[in-house]
């Protein structure tokens, strides 16, 4: 039996924020919701990497980034299990869990195509409702509820 190495060697970011302990399932979303697709910073990222934890999770890092609250609460609303780590000059500065607000504004639409926020230029609110273990958004003005899955972000 050899002794080779097992582990990957990314390179580390002097500056930015890595997000860790995503699930595995959710990485792509994080990027979608967080438009990382489109940024110019250097991203790393990835997915289904052995966690004793989780059993797999994912991780992006992002050089020149640091999130603001209508951010983080996104990461929060898809992937509740995640850390956010602040780096600066190559050392940790900040290191902390995402938590799940009470209440999200303008940060996603509304399920419901005959609410008010998708007629007019109203601005959405929901309550976020944890249940079984599962994050849904109940609106505000028509009070229907979004699941995890069908949340759709500005």
């Amino acid at each position: 039996m050899s002794n080779k190495r097992k582990e990957l060697i990314v390179s580390a970011i002097s500056n930015g924020t890595v997000i860790d302990h995503i699930p595995a399932g959710k990485v792509f979303q994080v990027i979608r919701i967080l438009d990382l697709e489109i940024s110019d910073k250097e991203i790393y990222f990835g997915t289904n990497l052995e966690s004793k934890k989780y059993g797999r999770k994912g991780i992006i890092k992002i050089s020149q980034k640091f999130f603001q609250p209508h951010e983080t609460d996104k990461i929060a609303l898809v992937a509740p299990t995640a850390t956010l780590i602040e780096i600066k000059d190559f050392e940790v500065v900040r290191k902390n869990n995402v938590s799940i607000p009470e209440r999200v504004e303008k940060i996603a639409k509304c399920f419901n195509p005959n609410c008010v926020t998708n007629k007019e230029n109203v601005p959405t609110k929901f309550k976020v409702l944890q249940t079984e273990g599962q994050i849904k958004l109940s609106c505000h003005y028509c009070e229907k509820t979004t699941s995890q899955n069908n949340m759709v972000f500005f």
